[in-house]
């Protein structure tokens, strides 16, 4: 259930403003629509605008309501007439009209909701992080315990692509492509000085986030039951197969499956 607040100019119970409201079960609380009542309004998941008469009064609420950092969904309430005064100056989320039946506004409340929460979700930083290590691609800074660890570029780059394939081992020559680039000349051995380096940074305690594959390579080690959590959500696929796609996908399915076949034909 989400808490809703009702702002209404006329003396009317919450269901004879939307009917649907008597057969929901939302609690609602009701304010008047004065900008002093609006003051000390209590906290809401859901703002309710009844804008089904004085239109033009209805209209200044709603924007004084978002120049007061309104943090919450904000709908208008109208009538069938009123839908063709709505427009974006108004700030509103959403609208429903008067005579919608519970089903349409319940889903109206809960799709106000969900884009609030991917909005916030979009906002937020795009941040990396695993145990008491964070890593902000927005700053470049990776913190160890709310410190900040002096890695040069290269070094976050790498400890930030581990970190986004949580458990995959990469070989060196993949993160070379990956976090060197294609045009990068040098050895393989680069890869294991800056994972030295690395590992050195964070430490005796923290070192082994970063974990050695033998005679593979190597692949970030999330603390014991969790998985980097990101920002943003998914994890951001490696350029290689960003460029081959599901082609890979399948020639590796199909490698696998002769090599089985090859190894039964052995035994």
């Amino acid at each position: 259930m989400s808490d809703l607040l009702l702002i209404t100019s006329v003396l009317e119970p919450s269901a004879e403003v939307l009917p649907a409201l008597g057969l929901l079960l939302h609690p609602v609380r009701v304010l008047p629509a004065d900008a002093s009542a609006l003051v000390e309004a209590p906290p809401a998941d859901v703002v309710l605008m009844d804008a089904r008469r004085d239109l033009v009064h209805a209209k200044s609420i709603c924007r004084l309501l978002q120049t007061t950092g309104l943090d919450c969904p904000l709908l208008a309430i109208v009538t069938e007439g009123g839908l063709a005064a709505v427009n974006a100056e108004w700030g509103v989320d959403d609208v429903i009209v008067h005579t919608a039946g519970p089903a349409e506004v319940e889903a109206r409340i809960r799709l106000a909701l969900g884009r609030r929460v991917i909005a916030a979700v979009a906002d937020a930083p795009d941040e990396i992080r695993s145990g008491e290590l964070a890593i902000d691609e927005a700053t470049y800074a990776a913190r160890l315990r709310g410190r900040v660890l002096d890695l040069t570029f290269k070094e976050f780059e790498l400890l930030k692509f581990l970190a986004q394939h949580p458990g995959r081992v990469f070989t060196r020559a993949q993160l070379l492509q990956e976090v060197w680039g294609y045009d990068y000349f040098g050895g393989t051995r680069t890869v294991d000085v800056h994972v030295r380096r690395l590992r050195a940074k964070l430490g005796p305690e923290h070192e082994a986030l970063i974990g050695t594959v033998r005679n593979v390579g190597y692949r970030f080690v999330p603390v014991k039951g969790e998985r980097p959590d990101r920002g943003l959500g998914a994890e951001r696929a490696p350029r290689g197969e960003r460029a081959a796609g599901g082609e890979r996908a399948r020639s590796g399915q199909d490698l696998g499956a002769a090599r089985g076949h090859a190894a039964t034909a052995a035994r």
